[in-house]
């Protein structure tokens, strides 16, 4: 049991292995069991930090900060409980989809690609070294490459590349920022950064090392007007590899700019020596508009749903700029919340895109009676998305007005709320095609859609109906991310 904090990350890496040694056959099931393994430690790991406290493993018995330290704190095991859930119900639900879109000879390939992304996640949530999380970003940022120019659109390549090329500098950025504080530090164990940090704060190193981690986790995070690469690539991926990177991928980013800016620097000098707060906020209210507005003219529904993904990023940013218990609180919260949308979202698509080989919101037409069961987990998630009483997403952006209020910044609660009626007008396209117009006549193939086999329908209903429970019940989401804030904060919770 005290190795579950690295085995969360060998069980992924050791089935990457084994896809290609086992071919086309198998490789689906090690990476089910895989996952599903991840997301029974993931539980285990959660259920032993709220009873014990944080976990510090030491890898190779190497005491830190002169080895390796694995470190998995509340904040931690929320975050790879999140990842490993999604990983597990889109492996499970994608099979039919994989076959599909995915040439037999590649599967192998395939798997492994996809095992590798989540090895790189969560090896990303759940290290202690600076460094070791930059071989985690590249890990899944290889492998993320890989999967997207596995579509079969040709124009999946493009987006392949122009991620490579966006992605590259990214991590280059994060690269140079760790570079800078090690210059200043010695050291590149996080926690032992946070202590010597304070003492050389105040000199040009450490302040151009924050921004250079700020740009590179922001481009990672699609946070605007850094977010170019992400449209494409969700639109152009193969469908099981959307509803993943959507659902766990800039929320991972999201954790680890957290991290670095709440635990590493501190947020007295993260949030307030430097301005980052107000850049956060400015931000994330031009993604919000800007971003949803982009939503609304798309004729894609992939590329709607992305750039919706850009504008509830920016409410996630906008809630840490906040620099409140209370917005990081809503900030982790609409993280979690967002991984639930989008997963079932995403995966609904992967549904659509079976039956009728497209995801344009025209194809859309007439599907809520052919596809009622996919539509009507649209259909939540969709108004989830909303922010619709009753479901997860409102809860999240409740808790983002009341830090706005709280802070005395009213006219951010202004945007908060235009941002969810434009919500409104993007998520309603798709239900309007789908609910209130009927096929353009003599429309190829529609009357032989069917609805979605069962083995994609259980996964993706297990998080609609988790948008509607965590929208009444607030005990686990909530209350964890209250504690993981305040901890955040150093503030007694």
């Amino acid at each position: 049991m005290q190795h579950l904090p690295i085995l969360i990350v060998l069980v992924p890496m050791a089935a990457a292995l084994l896809c290609p040694l086992v071919g086309r056959r198998f490789s689906w099931g090690i990476s089910l069991a895989a996952t599903w393994t991840c997301f029974a430690i993931a539980v285990r790991l959660l259920q032993q930090v709220l009873a014990d406290g944080t976990i510090d493993y030491e890898i190779g018995g190497w005491e830190a900060p002169w080895g390796i330290a694995y470190r998995v704190d509340l904040l931690g095991s929320l975050v790879l409980l999140i990842v490993s859930t999604l990983a597990a119900l889109v492996i499970t639900a994608s099979r039919a989809s994989i076959r599909d879109e995915i040439a037999p000879q590649r599967r192998p390939a395939f798997h492994t690609s996809l095992l590798l992304l989540i090895t790189g996640l969560l090896g990303m949530t759940v290290t202690g070294d600076a460094f070791n999380l930059f071989v985690s970003l590249e890990v899944s940022s290889l492998a993320t490459y890989t999967l997207i120019g596995l579509g079969k659109d040709r124009r999946a390549l493009t987006a392949a590349f122009q991620y490579l090329v966006m992605g590259s500098i990214g991590a280059t950025f994060v690269l140079i920022g760790i570079g800078f504080l090690y210059m200043m530090t010695g050291t590149l164990n996080m926690a032992d950064l946070a202590a010597r940090l304070p003492e050389v704060s105040d000199t040009r190193t450490v302040r151009v090392g924050f921004a250079f981690l700020g740009i590179g986790l922001g481009l990672k995070l699609a946070l605007f007007p850094l977010h170019l690469w992400l449209p494409n690539a969700y639109a152009y991926a193969p469908s099981a590899v959307s509803a993943l990177l959507a659902s766990t991928a800039t929320k991972v980013a999201a954790y680890v700019l957290i991290r670095f800016l709440l635990t590493v620097f501190g947020p007295e000098f993260a949030l307030n020596t430097m301005p980052f707060d107000k850049i956060l906020i400015a931000l994330g209210l031009s993604g919000i508009l800007s971003a949803s507005l982009t939503a609304i003219l798309q004729s894609n529904a992939k590329r709607l749903f992305a750039y919706s993904s850009v504008g509830q990023m920016g409410y996630v940013v906008l809630g840490i700029g906040i620099a409140s218990s209370l917005g990081v609180s809503a900030a982790i919260l609409h993280l979690a919340n967002h991984a639930l949308m989008k997963g079932a979202l995403f995966l609904g698509l992967a549904a659509v895109m079976l039956r009728t080989g497209s995801v344009r919101v025209d194809a859309f037409r007439g599907m809520g009676k052919r596809m009622p069961w996919t539509m009507a987990a649209i259909a939540v998630a969709g108004l989830s998305l909303i922010g619709i009483p009753g479901t997860a997403g409102f809860l999240s952006k409740w808790y983002l007005l009341m830090a706005t209020l709280d802070a005395g910044l009213w006219p951010l609660a202004v945007v908060i709320l235009i941002g969810s009626l434009l919500a409104v007008a993007y998520v309603g396209r798709i239900l309007e095609a789908a609910y209130l117009k009927q096929p353009e006549p003599g429309e190829p193939g529609f009357e032989k859609v069917a609805e979605a086999p069962l083995g994609m329908l259980i996964p993706i209903y297990v998080l609609v109906l988790s948008n509607l429970y965590f929208g009444m019940n607030t005990e686990l989401t909530a209350g964890l991310a209250e504690q993981a804030a305040a901890a955040l904060m150093e503030i007694a919770p």
